[in-house]
């Protein structure tokens, strides 16, 4: 069976993929989300300027672990960098021959007007869509104006205690049929993996409580980003970021208090001289 390309992100109840400028910060996570196991249906990842610009926003060139990352740009000059090739090549034309090469499926990363030229050119194979509980107004479409395209229910999950309802879909006379969504940890793995990490936690402290430490991440709310429109390949949690300043501005204050009291004392010395 050829390479499928899928269609994979997080969109808004309203049908946005992202906000006016960009914005990402309207989507949910849930704890239920496995991405390792997301990805590691993947081999090749396929994306536009726009979506490769914020992938490379926070530094670096996107590359992606595991993962052979294909950028298309009219403007970008054309670059190979480890694991990330930006081409100024037709994209529909890289898209048919990555699809005749053996090899696992394509994640098609965005954005929409990729997604449009791909899909009336017949390269798209699923859609598949993690529909967030959010209604953002106004943004980045999912699909720009075009065609009609039948789509088949090939699967679909509720995810409880976030709202997400994920969708898979198949294009209708695409290669083969969307695969089932095996990205959505169940309740009994999830209890046994809290089960296993406490087993550990209470090894390692003798069975006694483990004091978090003043600024952990406890106290923030981890943001997080969907792979779809992520500049990494796992949820960006800035409570890292924030913990790392909280540290640094406490050694900062003991080190400044250290040497007002050395000074304190310098003084006090010379006075007694």
């Amino acid at each position: 069976m050829s390479r499928r390309v899928r269609y994979h992100v997080a969109v808004s109840l309203d049908g946005f993929i992202a906000g006016p400028n960009g914005e990402y910060d309207w989507i949910v996570m849930d704890p239920s989300i496995d991405f390792a196991a997301l990805y590691k249906e993947f081999d090749t990842v396929v994306m536009g300027r726009k979506t490769y610009e914020v992938t490379t926003a926070t530094g670096g060139h996107g590359a992606m672990p595991g993962l052979d990352v294909v950028v298309f740009s009219r403007t970008l000059p054309a670059a190979t960098y480890p694991g990330v090739r930006i081409l100024n090549d037709n994209p529909r034309q890289v898209v048919a021959a990555l699809k005749a090469k053996r090899g696992g499926d394509i994640w098609l990363f965005g954005g929409g007007n990729l997604f449009r030229s791909l899909l009336d050119a017949g390269l798209v194979d699923t859609v598949e869509v993690a529909v967030m509980p959010v209604l953002i107004g106004a943004g980045i479409p999912l699909l720009p104006p075009g065609a009609a395209t039948k789509l088949v229910l090939a699967d679909q999950k509720i995810l409880p205690a976030s709202g997400i309802v994920a969708l898979a879909y198949s294009v209708s006379g695409s290669v083969g049929p969307a695969p089932r969504i095996r990205y959505i940890k169940s309740a009994k793995s999830r209890k046994k993996k809290t089960a296993r990490s406490r087993s550990k936690k209470d090894h390692r402290t003798g069975g006694a409580p483990k004091r978090r430490p003043a600024g952990s991440s406890e106290g923030y709310r981890n943001l997080a980003v969907w792979p779809g429109d992520s500049p990494s390949c796992e949820p960006v949690h800035h409570a890292t970021t924030l913990n790392n300043g909280t540290r640094r501005f406490s050694q900062r204050r003991q080190r400044r208090r250290l040497q007002n009291l050395s000074s304190e004392r310098s003084g006090e010395a010379a006075k007694a001289v």
